[in-house]
């Protein structure tokens, strides 16, 4: 037997056992792998109670079948491949490392389950061959190429897991896309309660919609629920171009409200009210509208609030039929000079809102009491009984509502 330093792949054939030592090891690889999975299962707490029945009985032979590997290992004859008995191994081994991702074990206890069971196999592997009077030198390259050996099988092992944790993230983050489209397109709720199940995410009591620059999704969804789901390509309702990303906020109704406008202070962002997760789909058309009619962009601190501008969303809604009405409800002044009717138009307007209290219309419009007396002679004369309409009125108020007044006009 030579006596050099061997590692698997390279020169594990520079450890050549004699077969009749392989032999009596190899005999003993039913007890040693049994005893390599009891010993994880007591020490490394991830797999407690986990390795039993079946499953207990699989590991035992893909134990055995990994030490079978490194005796073969060990055995090679001088002038062969050596990595020959390690290909199946490795494969193997990256297997076992999706498998347990697939379960939910982390990293650090698929490495600790190696430690262990590295010790307990060297334990059982060298207290054999020290039996069968292998030298001290043999046993410390029969060391080295156990420890190699078991070394490239749990980085193979790590890899595996490593790639079906990013596998499975890349197949969650779809289905949370998918998921977060059909909540914005109104999906019904057997639809949307399966996309959720698909896509592993546990649904809240609300949610709430955001509308923020996509620069600063990041910073903000680091503060939130994780639950919470985002994204930034082709939002229904805006326009491609636009760098704005949308995030569906979990449970932030009544108090925690509060805390989701202070996650956003200083932010451009629009957010919509709190409704039932499967009922998101109207906050969020909500959201698009304020957006889009740039409501509230004057405010440098941010958020904008929809609850703060349910009136302009109101008359904002159907823009078309508000311009229509507004030239219906104002012809009356239509013959009338540019400058007179803006006049006419906004104390009507003052008018309204102030209820007909005249000193109330002249301090919002900074004229005289008896400007405004002479200006609603006009109009009454312009409108007639129409005034004492309460449709009438009510078409007047919603055309005029919205409606900013000019820079004041000299009378």
């Amino acid at each position: 037997m030579a006596d050099t330093p061997a590692r698997p792949g390279s020169g594990a054939a520079g450890l050549e056992l004699d077969p009749r030592i392989v032999e009596t090891l190899r005999a003993r690889l039913p007890q040693v792998a049994e005893q390599t999975v009891a010993a994880v299962t007591v020490e490394v707490p991830g797999y407690a109670g986990a390795l039993t029945g079946e499953m207990g009985e699989n590991i035992e032979n893909a134990v055995q079948m990994a030490l079978g590997g490194f005796l073969r290992l060990a055995e090679h004859a001088r002038g062969s491949d050596p990595s020959t008995p390690l290909e199946p191994a490795l494969g193997a081994a990256y297997a076992l490392g999706r498998g347990e991702a697939r379960s939910g074990r982390s990293m650090d206890a698929l490495l600790a389950a190696y430690r262990v069971g590295a010790r307990v196999s060297w334990r059982e592997l060298s207290s054999t061959a020290v039996d069968t009077g292998v030298s001290p030198t043999t046993l410390a390259n029969f060391a080295e190429l156990v420890f190699a050996y078991i070394d490239e099988l749990s980085a193979a092992s790590v890899a595996g897991h490593a790639d079906e944790l990013a596998t499975t993230g890349r197949v969650r983050e779809r289905y949370l896309e998918r998921l977060l489209r059909a909540l914005l397109s109104g999906e019904v709720e057997a639809t949307l309660l399966a996309s959720a199940e698909r896509a592993d995410w546990t649904p809240p009591r609300t949610l709430t919609p955001v509308l923020l620059p996509t620069p600063q999704l990041r910073a903000v969804v680091s503060l939130l629920d994780p639950r919470a789901l985002q994204s930034t390509e082709d939002l229904p309702g805006l326009e491609s171009s636009e760098e704005t990303a949308v995030l569906l906020v979990p449970d932030v109704h009544g108090a925690g409200r509060r805390q989701l406008t202070r996650v956003l202070h200083g932010r451009p962002a629009v957010m919509g009210p709190a409704r039932p997760w499967t009922q998101v789909a109207s906050s969020y058309r909500r959201v698009v509208r304020a957006f889009t009619m740039e409501l509230g962009r004057d405010a440098d601190a941010g958020p904008v609030d929809t609850e703060e501008h349910l009136a302009e969303l109101l008359l904002g809604a159907d823009r078309e039929a508000l311009d229509d009405l507004r030239e219906r409800v104002l012809e009356p002044l239509s013959a009338l000079r540019p400058a007179t009717a803006e006049r006419l138009a906004e104390t009507l307007r003052s008018w309204l809102l102030h209820h007909g209290r005249r000193d109330d219309v002249a301090a919002d419009l900074f004229v005289h009491a008896q400007t405004v007396r002479y200006r609603m002679g006009q109009l009454r004369e312009l409108y007639g009984e129409r005034l004492n309409d309460p449709q009438t009125v009510l078409e007047l108020t919603l055309a005029l509502a919205d409606r900013q007044r000019p820079e004041r006009l000299a009378d």
